[in-house]
């Protein structure tokens, strides 16, 4: 998913920057409303930073320009927003850029605009929209992460066929979904299933705070997992 430095023209990294700047933005405002009214909810933001961090370090080749890996953006969407993931994908993003040649400083705002707005947007509604149907949240949190995932991946294709649209913008994005579905599908569901793992381990340590986060129905119990 990360686009590397200086791979697609200047306009487009200009373009992403100005969409992604306000999100980012918003989702600082957003982290401070959420730790002043849960101060302990300081440590589970770290503990999604780490899950992210960790999980999208994890990259094999994929199309040129990018990579494939699992994107770690589901857990905390679910957690505490996708407004939040987007400042942990933006932290996370830019340490991978300066520490392990990661993605790029140029290619920043497309990278954050992928995995840190769109991915936790669609594992955000896909959680709430499971939950509110009345399934477990262990379900919800597998279909948040798996399509976080998907769609962190299908929002690179697009952009990587809007900077290079040969010989159109839809035969480059299908050549570009193509070729990411290879190794992205058995990642997501990867992703989906870890996630589960770690949704539930904190269901057994962590579910009154869990539910003072509004993130599960209140008459959810460990059991239930």
């Amino acid at each position: 998913m990360h686009i590397m430095e200086g791979f697609i023209p200047w306009y487009w990294c200009l373009f992403w920057f100005i969409l992604s700047i306000p999100v980012v933005a918003y989702g600082i405002y957003r982290i401070k409303k959420v730790t002043d009214e849960v101060p302990e909810s300081k440590a589970l933001l770290a503990v999604s930073g780490a899950f992210m961090f960790i999980l999208s370090s994890l990259k094999i080749p994929s199309v040129t320009g990018s990579c494939s890996h699992p994107t770690g953006n589901g857990l905390g969407a679910a957690l505490f927003g996708p407004a939040v993931a987007s400042v942990l994908a933006a932290i996370v993003l830019i340490f991978q850029a300066l520490l392990l040649a990661h993605g790029g400083l140029t290619t920043l705002g497309a990278n954050i605009f992928s995995m840190g707005i769109i991915g936790p947007v669609v594992a955000y509604f896909v959680y709430k929209t499971v939950v509110k149907a009345g399934l477990n949240s262990s379900i919800a949190i597998f279909f948040a992460a798996f399509l976080g995932d998907l769609l962190t991946y299908v929002t690179t294709a697009i952009q990587l066929s809007l900077a290079f649209p040969q010989p159109s913008f839809t035969t480059a994005l299908g050549v570009f979904l193509g070729i990411f579905a290879v190794t992205q599908i058995p990642l997501a569901i990867a992703e989906g299933l870890l996630s589960v793992v770690v949704w539930n381990t904190l269901k057994s340590s962590k579910l009154g705070l869990l539910k003072k986060l509004k993130v599960i129905n209140p008459d959810e119990t460990i059991s239930d997992s």
